[in-house]
């Protein structure tokens, strides 16, 4: 178990490196997803093969887990954008508000009841961000692509859940991986038109992050979620991962001395996000906490 928990919180440690190679690699947000793709689509391969473990699904299938990795990639594009747009601080702060998109796009599309309370901790948070965008004006671009980068990712995650109640998890990353990578070569001869680039290939020191991002921060951290959910329960692992954030803020105070760039109205901001996020933890814990007390009542 102690293993299952040092695992848990590598991955959540890695998974803050992701917004920290996203402002070291020099490429533009388009291309940086377009490679993270193609990188992780042929790793992904190799290994399958070399296990052979190759999954093969109806084709209708693999059409909707690549639309889902079209969402994944458009969410990856707008997050790594609001990244190099302000900086990492901001855009993981941002990624906070996907409990808001999720409290309102859920309910819709899968038709249940609007949770109340979930709404409530959500707006909570919504309203760290509008305060940092209300005082800090050199952040709003940044803030914007990373708040449109929240509601992608809310929509992925809603959907990803639908599409995925018949697939395993690996059968879902291999075709996402390949989906999204098909797609993002559809849409970045359109993207380049309107956002040039002086060069489409990275440096050497590009290669090396981009590896990187897509052995370490994709499948790495996939591989050690599987092996950490085996001895932990998702409801510990999903509330665990309330701590990127914070992981990632601390990375780029470490990387980038970005505690320079922070004004006191952000880490107002970010304590009302921070405070909705413990208050959203111990609602959630309590109610696990009767359930298990009370299980007729389930």
């Amino acid at each position: 178990m102690k293993q299952a928990f040092i695992k848990l919180h590598l991955s959540i440690l890695i998974a803050g490196f992701t917004g920290i190679f996203g402002k070291l690699i020099s490429l533009n947000e388009g291309l940086l997803v377009w490679y993270r793709m193609l990188i992780t689509s042929l790793l992904l391969y190799a290994l399958l093969w070399a296990t052979k473990k190759l999954p093969t699904i109806p084709k209708r299938e693999i059409f909707k887990i690549g639309g889902m990795g079209l969402l994944l990639g458009l969410h990856w594009i707008f997050f790594y954008g609001s990244i190099k747009a302000s900086n990492v601080s901001i855009g993981v702060v941002c990624f906070s508000v996907v409990g808001f998109f999720t409290a309102v796009l859920e309910p819709m599309i899968n038709r249940h009841r609007v949770s109340y309370k979930e709404l409530l901790f959500s707006l909570i948070t919504l309203g760290g961000i509008v305060l940092i965008f209300q005082f800090d004006s050199q952040y709003r671009m940044g803030i914007i692509l990373g708040v449109v980068s929240s509601a992608l990712c809310a929509l992925f995650t809603i959907m990803n859940k639908r599409v995925g109640v018949s697939h395993s998890s690996t059968t879902m990353l291999f075709y996402e991986m390949i989906g999204g990578f098909v797609c993002m070569s559809l849409i970045l001869p359109f993207y380049l038109y309107f956002i040039p680039v002086e060069t489409l290939m990275p440096s050497i020191p590009d290669w090396i992050y981009l590896v990187l991002l897509s052995t370490v921060c994709t499948i790495g951290l996939y591989l050690l979620q599987i092996q950490a959910l085996k001895h932990i329960s998702a409801f510990t692992v999903n509330l665990s991962y309330n701590l990127e954030p914070i992981y990632s803020i601390i990375l780029a105070i470490i990387i980038f001395g970005e505690a320079k760039e922070l004004t006191p109205v952000f880490f107002i901001g970010l304590g009302i996000i921070m405070l909705s996020i413990l208050l959203q933890m111990i609602s959630v814990s309590r109610s696990r906490t009767a359930k298990e007390l009370n299980p007729s009542e389930t």
